[in-house]
């Protein structure tokens, strides 16, 4: 048994999950997500608790075992990472590094200006919003942590910090290992 999935998971006031034959759904304040899920897992509801149990009846063969102890963790983790999000939501915060390098919003639309002859304009999904406090930080908010990380590390592609002149965009609280340049 996976050692993540050993403790049930609570469920909140205001929120409601459903289990249907391929897919979890998790309603809350902040929205409703849903995530299909194999058949080597199944979720057991009582008492304001999701357990999270492998499926004995999908081991087709002695190695299927490995296999309903890795889904059952991964799935736990999903389920909890589903009310979280439901609930509070969650942010990434970047921080834009560079004389010039800007980032400001136009409506929905994120334009950023990182020292190239043109503005990046990026449109977020649907689901994400984004903000921007400053002009050299944006912050990514969403219901899913799987779409507000994948939003985050696509923004900060555009510019990755150079470990020379530490210019860029990165996470904040992230540390950039600087290397030292040319020495004459």
């Amino acid at each position: 048994m996976s050692r993540i999935s050993k403790n049930p998971i609570d469920i909140p006031n205001g929120v409601e999950v459903t289990v249907n034959e391929k897919e979890i759904k998790v309603k809350g304040p902040k929205g409703e997500l849903t995530q299909e899920y194999l058949p080597y897992v199944k979720f057991v509801i009582e008492d304001n608790k999701i357990k999270v149990e492998g499926n004995e009846s999908a081991m087709k063969r002695k190695s299927d075992a490995k296999k309903i102890n890795m889904f059952q963790g991964t799935y736990a983790s999903l389920v909890k990472n589903m009310i979280k999000g439901v609930t509070e939501g969650f942010t990434k915060e970047l921080e834009i590094i560079g004389i010039g390098y800007r980032a400001k919003l136009q409506g929905s639309t994120l334009v950023l200006e990182l020292g190239y002859s043109h503005p990046i304009e990026y449109i977020p999904p649907e689901g994400i919003t984004i903000e921007v406090p400053a002009p050299n930080k944006v912050i990514v908010k969403g219901i899913d942590k799987y779409l507000v990380g994948e939003v985050a590390a696509k923004i900060k592609r555009f510019r990755k910090p150079n470990v020379y002149s530490g210019k860029g965009i990165k996470y904040v609280g992230e540390v950039i290992i600087r290397k030292q340049g040319k020495k004459v």
